[in-house]
């Protein structure tokens, strides 16, 4: 079965109409800086647990996860405990401990670089400068992932050239980030979040209902050093989740600390089952649609051949849907890295935020300009800020030691290994992912420099048995 270029754009019509009235509400309610980078802190639980998850995928989950299964079959299997561990533990052990510390001193920390400031006690310019800018280097690679997918699925599914598709995604995102900030990225993440569940349900199970699919599952007993490495560097996924700005902000955004655990069953409820689904449309699309030159559309391939036209077009929708749920939040907390962290324009109020998404927007569409693998570049990013913000982040939540020299050298040492694993190294070691050896070594740096350099101050604000002012 095949749609038309019309019911698609009708069924794409319809979901911009829903965003467009989200971003609007959500604009009215935006009168300050802290309400565009935090909302005010007024997050129901139901929207912090989809949002945060939504956020967390990206069109990664209807691209790159089939895609890689597509290609891997089962031995890619590691990736999916690995993030939802990884999640687990993010909610278990940082989101209770950050949303109550973030408000817990004299000065309201909105921003994850703000809270390792207050939270250190430093105003060294160093700790000011490096976490802000180290968001911006990765959020724009991440931002560029975002803008691929999204021209990848339009150039696919209307046959628009991957420019045109390119700068009418940038534009579409632009605009409602612009207007509601943080509060449009998260009621419309919670709206895409239903939209993506569904999509990939219906997907996936009339997929596996095919007679033609008949997956064997087999077990590969060999344990060579290969196997290990790989194995391993699937697992390493998770960590991403305990340094991802742009998932924090929900821990600190959610309006009663209480209600945390049940934002974490719903939001992991439902990211083990888009999980699982994702990659069962990998595997059957590997048996319905054999030799895809681009194996990232198999999703879009197999609504194309199994669904109604309209209903077609819906469930492409919800790819866009998935683009758009992790390009918003990444936007509002690099506009912020911008204008609260660095401080640039930050008298001009809500209006500089608002020009920052524009300028953001516009450099990382230039870098997507050149159009690689969407699983490739978010591999970058996730592991770039889950190893330069994770370690420090948990020193800081758990260890009353932990000083700025700790934080900044942390922060540098996992940035520095990302980048360094993911360009210049050949080989072997190159196999393993970026994530896992930065992870180790950024949390060696920051247990190192805090007892090399050590910092009272920072230690009386620490938390817990060790808190002795706040």
């Amino acid at each position: 079965m095949t749609y038309s270029q019309g019911e698609v754009l009708i069924a794409l019509f319809g979901y911009f109409i829903v965003i467009a009235t989200i971003g609007v509400s959500a604009a009215q309610r935006t009168k300050n800086v802290s309400d565009f980078t935090l909302g005010g802190r007024s997050l129901a639980w139901p929207t912090v647990a989809l949002s945060t998850h939504a956020s967390g995928f990206s069109g990664w989950l209807l691209l790159g996860l089939p895609g890689m299964m597509y290609v891997s079959g089962l031995s890619a299997f590691w990736i999916m405990p690995g993030l939802f561990i990884g999640a687990l533990c993010s909610w278990i052990f940082i989101s209770k401990r950050l949303r109550t510390y973030s408000v817990g001193y004299d000065q309201d920390a909105i921003t994850l670089p703000q809270f390792f400031i207050v939270r250190t006690g430093s105003k060294s310019l160093a700790i000011r400068l490096i976490p802000p800018i180290v968001v911006l280097l990765f959020y724009t690679v991440y931002l560029a992932s975002g803008f691929i997918a999204g021209a990848k699925l339009i150039e696919a599914v209307l046959g628009w050239p991957y420019l045109y598709a390119l700068v009418l995604g940038m534009v579409l995102i632009m605009v409602y980030v612009t207007l509601g900030g943080f509060l449009a990225s998260s009621w419309t993440d919670t709206f895409q979040a239903s939209m993506i569940i569904i999509a990939l349900l219906v997907v996936g199970a009339l997929a596996g209902n095919q007679p033609s699919v008949n997956i064997e599952i087999s077990i590969d007993a060999r344990w060579d050093a290969s196997s290990i490495s790989s194995i391993l560097s699937l697992l390493a996924w998770g960590l991403g989740y305990l340094g991802q700005p742009h998932l924090l902000a929900r821990f600190m955004a959610i309006k009663n600390v209480k209600d945390l655990p049940k934002a974490g069953i719903l939001g992991l409820s439902w990211m083990l089952v888009c999980l699982v689904t994702a990659a069962c449309i990998g595997l059957f699309g590997a048996e319905l649609i054999p030799n895809l030159e681009d194996p990232e559309k198999i999703y879009i391939h197999l609504a194309e051949m199994l669904l109604n036209p309209w209903i077609a077009g819906v469930v492409i929708a919800a790819i866009l849907a998935a683009i758009m749920s992790t390009v918003d939040s990444q936007l509002v907390v690099a506009s912020a890295a911008v204008t609260q962290d660095l401080g640039i324009g930050k008298s001009k109020g809500l209006f500089m935020n608002r020009i920052t998404v524009i300028l953001l927007c516009t450099f990382a569409g230039l870098i997507a300009i050149d159009p690689q693998s969407v699983l490739d570049v978010v591999a970058l990013a996730w592991a770039g800020l889950g190893a330069s913000f994770g370690p420090a982040l948990l020193f800081c939540l758990f260890w009353s030691q932990t000083s700025e020299w700790g934080v900044i050298i942390g922060i540098l040492v996992g940035t520095f290994v990302v980048l360094v694993w993911e360009l210049l190294l050949p080989g072997p070691l190159g196999v393993i992912y970026e994530m896992l050896p930065a992870f180790i070594l950024s949390s060696l740096a920051v247990f190192l420099f805090s007892k090399w350099i050590p910092s009272e101050a920072a230690r009386r604000r620490a938390f817990g048995k060790h808190t002795e002012t706040i």
